[in-house]
């Protein structure tokens, strides 16, 4: 994309700006996709499907375009500066290493690492048993079966799993997020650290509860497979965890999602 398309759309009113910034990526559930900058950004360089496969050489020629382009605008500002102090470099990335591992240590951050695991742990164990689910409502509904509602149940089902999926290793991420800000904010004492934190925790805490509504339903569903009833557990505890760690995640107003906007 050239500069020119860049500018365009950074000026489209239609578009709310910084929505991108506090979003759980799930594009093809999002109801803002007609007024995001990052979507529209995506839908003109990669709109062609065939484009999406990492293999397909118009994905490389496009982000070959994008780079030039960047580069380009970094070289007309006079941004390209790499003379830095080779001491003060290695001191940054150990600052950098030390904040990580410490995000990663925390307690909150262990227990949405190991919810990650009982889900795999979950899947292997009931991939089989989600799949003759499936088959034997799509089988009833193709009988029509009075009394019954395979199809909905069916898509239910494959709902829920999607949504478990998709925020199982997202949780974690925006947890490490959150408190790697936390840390920094309280090095370098900046508040603006410590509210983006408090946003990317609050993704996490919204992700943590549709997870549990995903659980609770798919525990309805299979009602003799009560090892569900471990996963949801693990999920409340993290929400406790996160809630007290971050005491003002919720009352952070997300660009959109959480605002008015005409």
């Amino acid at each position: 994309m050239d500069e020119r398309r860049m500018d365009d759309l950074a000026g489209n009113p239609e578009f709310i700006p910084g929505i991108y910034n506090y979003c759980d990526r799930w594009c093809e559930r999002c109801a803002f996709t007609s007024r995001c900058m990052n979507y529209a950004m995506a839908e003109k360089e990669f709109g062609n499907p065939e484009s999406r496969d990492i293999q397909n050489q118009e994905f490389w020629d496009k982000l070959d375009e994008a780079f030039e382009t960047t580069m380009e605008m970094e070289e007309e500002a006079g941004e390209m500066d790499f003379d830095a102090d080779e001491e003060d470099l290695e001191e940054s990335i150990r600052e950098q290493e030390e904040v990580h591992d410490a995000a990663q240590s925390q307690p909150y951050s262990r227990t949405a690492r190991r919810y990650i695991e009982m889900v795999d742990n979950w899947f292997k164990s009931h991939g089989d048993l989600i799949e003759d689910k499936s088959d034997r409502l799509e089988s009833l509904a193709q009988a029509d079966v009075p009394g019954t509602e395979p199809v909905g149940n069916a898509s239910g089902i494959h709902d829920c799993l999607e949504v478990i999926r998709w925020y199982q290793p997202q949780i974690w991420v925006k947890l490490c997020r959150a408190a790697s800000g936390t840390i920094r904010a309280k090095l370098e004492g900046l508040d603006c650290i410590l509210e983006d934190a408090d946003g990317s925790a609050k993704v996490a805490i919204i992700g943590i509860e549709r997870s549990i509504a995903a659980w609770a339903t798919l525990l309805g569903r299979f009602p003799d497979h009560e090892d569900a009833i471990f996963s949801l557990g693990t999920l409340k505890r993290l929400l406790r965890q996160v809630e007290a760690a971050f005491p003002n995640a919720r009352a952070f107003r997300r660009p959109g999602f959480d605002t008015d906007e005409t």
